[in-house]
This record gives C-alpha cells, structure tokens and sequence, in this order.
C-alpha cells in the first residue's frame, strides 16, 4: 500500500553553499520519501529548486527575506521538520552574531507551530549545544518541551536533553543511512590520475572553532606536520572545500591560507560544488584530514581513513563513535606539530586497515540510522 502524501515544512540551513548541510537535506527527503510535497527554506532558492528538483514534489523560499511565507505555509501543513545540523546551539565568538539569535529565530517558529498552527514538530538527527549559559540552557529546553519526537545525533547532545530534562533518541548521523552508490551518484569508475609516487591527501578546513584564539597557532603547527610527514612519505595535498562562500572566512579562504605556508608539500586546489564532487575527491585520496564532520562521514562510507582535526564536540563524539580517536587532535587547544605528523604517518602506513574498519562501522550505523528513519516515516504518516 503506498503511503500517503503529507504537506511537510521542512526546515534547515540550506541554500548556504555548505556541501555537508545539502547532503542532509538530499538524504532527508530521500529517506522520509519523494511521495511527500515538501516546502523547503533556504537562503538561496534557485539553487536549492536545481538540487532538489525533478526527484521531489517541492516548493523554496526564502524565509531570510519573508519569514511571513514560513508562517503561512505552517497554517497549511500537516507537519513541520527540522533536518539535522546543530541547531539547538549557542553561536561561537567567531560567527560575529548574538549567541542567541539561533536560539531565539527557532523558538518563535516551534511556537507559532505549536500554538498557533496546531501542528505536531519533530526534530530529527539534531545537535543540541554548545549551551554554556543560563539564558541558553533555558531558552533550549522551551523549544525541545513543544517538540514531538526529537532524535539527537551524538552522544553530548543526548546527555544535554536529559539534564535539561528532555525526552531523545539517540542516533547515527543521517548521512550514514546513504551508501557509495547515492555518494556517487551518477555511478563514475573512473579515478582521477595519480602522481607516481605521492600519497594523496584530502584536507579540509574549517575557521568556526570553538577557541577563536587557537585558529592561527593551528595553522602553523598544521603546516608543519604536513612539512615533515612529506620528508617521510612524499605527499600531494588537494583541498577539499566544503563550503564555499556565503561568509567571511570560508572553506576555501582558510585552505588557502595554508597553502602559504607549505614549503615543499605540493597543494592542488578544488572548488568542489556538490556532494558528488567532493565525494569523489575523497574517494581519489589515501586519506582525509578534516575538521567537518560530514567529509568524515562520506570518506568513512567510501572506506578512506580519517585524521580528525577536532574543532567541536560532533566531531569529537565522531572520531570515537568511528574508533578514530587514536587519529584526532583537539585543534582548539595547543598540541605539538610532531604529534600530529607521527599520527598522521601512522595513519598512512596502517592506512588499509584503518579503512577497512571504518567501512564496517559504517555499515553498522547505516543500518541503525536506516532504522531510525523508518520510525521517523512511520511518525510522518501518522502525525
């Protein structure tokens, strides 16, 4: 029997040139079914219309130049969503915004919904925190308490709902429901040309770390353990942006910005616009080095091993859900550069097995992420 088609306000940060949130957002509507009509947000309507469109029944707008168009869309509804991402959160000192304003933006569309529209929310695949204040704990547990079903993504978020006395699921991040297949998307065998000789590296950077303070020394220390993994084990670095544009500080600004500082290390600079283009520029790779979390989620469904630059607790709670941790340096702290080049050179030499143990703990999570859909599917068709 087929299910039946519900109107559902689908809500994210979208439309933001961010690979990792549009990889959400395609995964989503994937796994909660194209028989749904859909009214997505996003800050760029025309782009999200060509990602999304012919595959889903679904209506763009703009809800940073109308929020007016968000409220009449929930009055004709049956239900609103939000997608993933870490949006129950206090902003970091290096987003130049008030540490509330997520906060409160989400508040008052959880509570139109509620009150006013009389429509059931969920919350699925969320991040609750950094919440590191009174004011920001508060105003958390008034939007989770209006909140139907809501699942969490990491371990620290789940442990946050409890003490602010929040009933949450905890699962996989929804990314790993997809496999190389969707990653791929349209099937391509054919690897990009290699350098005799040199080790492949994908790197990512990401500037919005939780010590602002931290960012330059990183830098510095990076550069360094890239210089003396690349006298052991020649290496050719290629960037790996994930978002491009959209903010001050972006993905590929700070890459470059390492660039300059390499000597020796050859850097091949990408511009990758979708999640396919990214994907395979993991795949071509040995191994990744990356802060965000959602380039090691594909290179981990791809079997490519990660060194995790963690810059914030998802990550951190990644690296140790993935059995990465032996492989992670909290870059928000002071480390030694020749740690993190030991590291990195143990990575590479164990870089097969390292792979293939990634590959089967993605495996597992793709089913127990897979199940957690279908309860949110079941959800959707009975709210």
């Amino acid at each position: 029997m087929t299910a039946p088609a519900r109107r559902i306000v689908f809500l994210g940060t979208h439309g933001q040139y961010n690979i990792g949130d549009e990889l959400l957002l395609e995964t989503f509507l994937t796994q909660l079914g194209p028989q749904h009509r859909y009214l997505v947000n996003s800050y760029d309507p025309d782009f999200t219309r060509s990602q999304l469109r012919p595959r889903f029944d679904v209506r763009v707008i703009d809800t940073g130049a109308d929020r007016l168009q968000l409220l009449r869309a929930l009055r004709g509804a049956d239900l609103l969503v939000f997608g993933g991402g870490s949006i129950i959160k206090e902003l970091y000192a290096s987003t130049g915004r008030n540490p509330y304003s997520t906060l409160a933006m989400i508040l008052g569309v959880v509570t139109f919904a509620r009150r006013i529209a009389r429509k059931p929310v969920a919350m699925l695949n969320i991040g609750v925190g950094p919440l590191r204040t009174r004011m920001g704990l508060w105003l958390a547990r008034r939007i989770l308490s209006q909140v139907d079903l809501i699942t969490v993504r990491d371990q620290k978020s789940f442990d946050t709902c409890r003490e602010i006395g929040i009933d949450a699921t905890l699962v996989p991040d929804a990314v790993f429901s997809t496999d190389e297949e969707f990653l791929l998307r349209p099937a391509d065998d054919t690897p990009a040309p290699r350098s005799d000789g040199a080790l492949r590296v994908a790197l990512n950077l990401n500037f919005d770390i939780e010590n602002p303070e931290a960012w330059e020394p990183f830098l510095d220390r990076l550069a360094a353990a890239l210089e003396s993994v690349h006298a052991r084990h020649p290496l050719e670095v290629h960037s790996l942006p994930m978002q491009i544009g959209f903010k001050d500080h972006d993905d590929v600004e700070v890459l470059d910005a390492l660039a300059g500082r390499l000597a020796s290390v050859p850097f091949v600079r990408h511009e990758p616009r979708t999640h396919v283009d990214a994907a395979r520029l993991i795949r071509d790779s040995d191994v990744l080095v990356s802060e965000r979390l959602h380039a090691i989620v594909m290179a981990s469904l791809l079997g490519v091993p990660s060194f995790v630059l963690a810059y914030d607790v998802k990550v951190r709670e990644l690296a140790k859900t993935l059995g990465l941790t032996e492989w992670t340096v909290d870059i928000n702290e002071p480390f030694d550069a020749s740690a993190l080049a030991d590291g990195l050179v143990d990575l590479i030499e164990r870089r097969d097995a390292v792979g293939a143990a990634v590959g089967a703990r993605s495996a597992e999570l793709r089913t127990a992420a897979r199940d957690s859909f279908a309860r949110a599917q079941g959800w959707a068709e009975s709210a």
